[in-house]
């Protein structure tokens, strides 16, 4: 079925040892032959990660079921509409379901019984107590129990703590109906919502976490054609690098939010800060945006479930504790800034420019505009709201505030905007129409767009994060 593989460093044929009771990781930078015949699969869970995961893997020439118990859902992509918002994603849906080798179904024991990879990718949201909910997945592995049929691989593709491997494998012990052997494998995601197909395409490292060598090379099999780095570990130190990925660039963000506070008193310029870190090549530019925190469906939810899993193996991870503490605190810092500036918000409009949680999603959770609109109302501000593609998530959370068709009506007769998500349309606006249309010339910038200076030139009373300073020229540094 495999050409023979190439490697450009030594692959470890052994693989890693059953049970994950030692780290022996092998890594191969680039595949240079690829498979000649494609497999069968299976993607439970059609959200980000399993719908992207699908597609790309049938764009590679693979018989690919995407299924989902929502039947609404899938109705819609079996019309070819999109449930979520991601470039790309529809052109490629399109075009593999055209070419017969993508389909949908809710019929999750056909994909099952059809497959030989069965990939799981339903949510894992926090549980009450910060831990990941696990239900959607131990429901998941009782119902591959019952139709295995013949071996398969079943892959984690879900976000889900240390020793999920373990609980997979003993549910379909424990549930399958005939004498079948199956392996359980961890393959995390690392894909960023706005660029999932790039980063599925184009990973910067594909980790396997495999009880064997042999088990991890079918999944190597699958990812060959990419000819990307991939490392071959046990299944909990794959489950562990998931979660301390995500963790450290969720400290990344929330340092540089602590430091950007000590600049606004400082009278220092953070984007200058975050220039001089950055040419360290220890240290790098990646995650030093100083802004309102980390949002999404990832950063909030592992770091969390990374502290409740180092609890129930005894260790206070203080230091992420600390991190998540500073991510809550920092959009009640911003809101702050806009009560300082404008005093008693009662019966004043504000509009807001962007509230996805980051730009090219229309995702809203724990999107940091949920923070700043919730804090703006308590106060008896009357809010109104711009964004290219979220408006649609936003109303389910905020159907009492008013919604604009472009940020230059959000900013007719508005006492102050507010920019939350850093979209291009908002770095391209016409600033002098903007402030023709306000109320009052005034911007809390959460996301440092604009240059201080240029907004001060312009007649703007600007206020952002850890250089604002400068807007009041206090030290005549230009912030670019």
């Amino acid at each position: 079925m495999m050409k023979k593989m190439l490697f450009t460093d030594s692959f470890l044929k052994t693989g890693a040892p059953a049970g994950g009771d030692a780290v022996r990781a092998a890594s191969h930078p680039v595949c240079k032959e690829v498979r000649e015949e494609q497999m069968n699969i299976c993607v439970i869970g059609t959200g980000y990660v399993g719908l992207v995961t699908g597609a790309v893997f049938a764009d590679l020439g693979n018989d690919v079921i995407c299924v989902d118990k929502d039947e609404s859902k899938i109705e819609m992509l079996k019309q070819s509409e999109m449930p979520i918002y991601e470039p790309g994603l529809e052109e490629m849906v399109v075009r593999n379901v055209e070419d017969s080798r993508l389909a949908f179904s809710t019929d999750i024991g056909e994909g099952v019984r059809k497959s030989e990879v069965v990939f799981i990718a339903v949510g894992t949201p926090p549980a009450e107590d910060g831990y990941a909910d696990l239900s959607a997945v131990t429901d998941v592995a009782k119902i591959i129990a019952r139709n295995l049929d013949r071996y398969k691989v079943i892959v984690n593709k879900s976000t889900v703590p240390v020793g999920t491997g373990d609980l997979v494998r003993e549910v379909i012990d424990r549930n399958k109906i005939r004498d079948v052997e199956f392996d359980v494998v961890s393959n995390p995601e690392f894909l960023r919502e706005g660029s999932a197909i790039t980063d599925t395409l184009y990973p910067d490292r594909i980790v396997i976490g495999a009880p064997n060598g042999n088990v991890a090379m079918r999944i190597v099999e699958l990812y060959a054609p990419l000819e990307r780095p991939m490392l071959i570990t046990d299944v909990h130190s794959a489950e562990m690098i998931k979660y301390a990925s995500n963790a450290f660039l969720a400290t990344k963000i929330s340092f540089i939010n602590a430091v950007a506070n000590i600049c606004e008193r400082a009278g220092a310029d953070i984007v200058q800060v975050i220039k001089g870190m950055g040419f360290d090549s220890r240290i790098g530019p990646q995650f030093l945006n100083a802004g309102l925190g980390y949002g999404g469906s990832c950063f909030g939810k592992d770091a969390s479930c990374l502290i409740h899993t180092a609890d129930r193996l005894g260790y206070d991870f203080k230091l992420l504790r600390t991190v998540v503490d500073i991510n809550s605190e920092q959009p009640l810092r911003f809101v702050d800034k806009i009560r300082n500036a404008l005093g008693d918000l009662e019966g004043k409009t504000i509009g807001i420019l962007g509230l996805a949680f980051k730009p090219n999603t229309d995702d809203m959770r724990d999107a940091k505009s949920i923070d700043v609109i919730g804090a703006l109302i308590a106060d008896g501000a009357a809010v109104k709201a711009y964004d290219p593609i979220a408006i649609d998530n936003a109303k389910k959370i905020f159907p009492q505030i008013q919604y604009s068709s472009n940020a230059y009506d959000t900013a007719e007769d508005s006492d102050a905007l507010v920019i939350i998500t850093e979209w291009n349309e908002f770095k391209l606006l016409n600033l002098e129409r903007l402030k023709e249309r306000m109320k009052r010339p005034i911007i809390f910038d959460g996301r440092n767009m604009y240059d201080p200076q240029r907004m001060k030139r312009l007649g703007f009373e600007y206020h952002c994060i850890g250089r604002c300073d400068n807007a009041k020229g206090s030290n005549g540094i230009n912030g670019h």
